[in-house]
């Protein structure tokens, strides 16, 4: 954790982050992440306030150390219950805290938090305060640009402000708004226009406060047009489908090394972890799952797809299938390699 911590030290904490995503970002995706990049910023999905206070804590809330820099990510709209929240947080070793209020889902609209909280910026600001008086780790916000028919300027400036009157450390801003009527979830993460133009000028007038920006970004050269404005970026499914792709963020994003060379190398690394977990008692294709997009486009990715899909939701199914996966892939790789010789010959 300290070597990763200090290593990023010259760059904002928030300068490549993936996004919360409910039963996507688990512990398992995570620790896999984290073998295709040291620097990346992580983020657990969202759990509820009263979760943490009243459930299994350590299921809800235990990661492996490996996993820093890592941050929780709250939901909830009780002050002083997200306070109590962010105490336990802290206590587990967690980096930051970061509050949701941008998911636009029937269940955080019920519970009247999420993007329902767009609406109560000065209830915002009071959670913040809270958490920022119970604990020394940095609270953020992650918000949409406003909800149904707010105007998103007047709507983002005054919570942003608020925020940071009660001593936000960062925002995250997902530059759409949220439809919390007429729209699902899918949705309302490609339906609502992008309006990056308008977290740029919310940078200008806080120049002081990280901002990162999230929605729509799934390349570097997007990476970089944000980063050359803003403090950070967060990418969601791009860094989920293809965990590929995070091989290249520590050496084009901080000038560091990548942990492995390849995502080849980053699974062998991953086998312990995996044996490690069937020895408590996990089922394997809930760790595998999370593996299907890897080597997207490269040859071999659809036989080590299939065969990880076809073997590891079977009975007993141990880290044999992902090893046997990798020989699929090595197959299909000098199968193609091959055939590239004969042809240039």
């Amino acid at each position: 954790m300290t070597d990763s911590l200090e290593r990023t030290s010259k760059y904002s904490p928030w300068r490549f982050c993936i996004a919360p995503m409910m039963e996507w970002t688990d512990r398992h995706y995570r620790v896999l992440a984290r073998l295709h990049s040291r620097h990346t910023r992580l983020y657990t999905e969202m759990v509820t306030s009263a979760a943490i206070i009243h459930g299994d804590r350590d299921r809800l809330l235990g990661f492996d150390a490996f996993e820093h820099p890592i941050a929780l990510q709250l939901g909830g709209s009780d002050p002083r219950e997200l306070a109590r929240a962010a105490q336990i947080c802290a206590d587990y070793g967690y980096d930051e805290v970061n509050l949701n209020v941008g998911c636009p889902s029937d269940r955080v609209q019920n519970g009247a938090f999420g993007a329902c909280l767009m609406r109560e910026p000065d209830l915002v600001a009071d959670c913040v305060a809270a958490m920022k008086a119970a604990i020394p780790l940095p609270v953020t916000v992650k918000c949409r640009i406003g909800v149904d028919d707010q105007d998103p300027r007047a709507a983002l400036f005054e919570i942003a402000e608020k925020c940071v009157a009660a001593g936000v450390d960062a925002l995250v801003v997902h530059a759409r708004k949220a439809w919390l009527k007429g729209l699902s979830p899918r949705e309302n993460r490609d339906i609502p226009p992008l309006d990056y133009p308008l977290v740029h000028a919310l940078k200008r007038a806080l120049p002081h406060i990280p901002i990162a920006i999230n929605g729509g970004l799934d390349n570097f050269d997007a990476y970089q047009a944000q980063l050359d404005v803003l403090d950070g970026v967060m990418v969601g499914r791009a860094a989920y489908h293809d965990l590929s792709h995070l091989i290249d963020v520590d050496e084009t994003l901080f000038g560091a090394a990548p942990p492995y060379e390849n995502s080849r190398a980053a699974v062998e690394a991953y086998l312990p972890y995996i044996e490690r977990k069937l020895g408590e008692g996990l089922r394997l294709a809930d760790i595998t799952r999370h593996m299907l997009g890897l080597f997207a486009g490269r040859p071999g990715a659809r036989a080590f797809r299939r065969h990880l899909s076809t073997h590891a939701v079977l009975r007993g199914a141990g880290p044999e299938v992902v090893r046997d996966a990798l020989v699929e892939l090595d197959r299909a790789w000098e199968r193609s390699s091959q055939f590239v010789t004969e042809e240039t010959s």
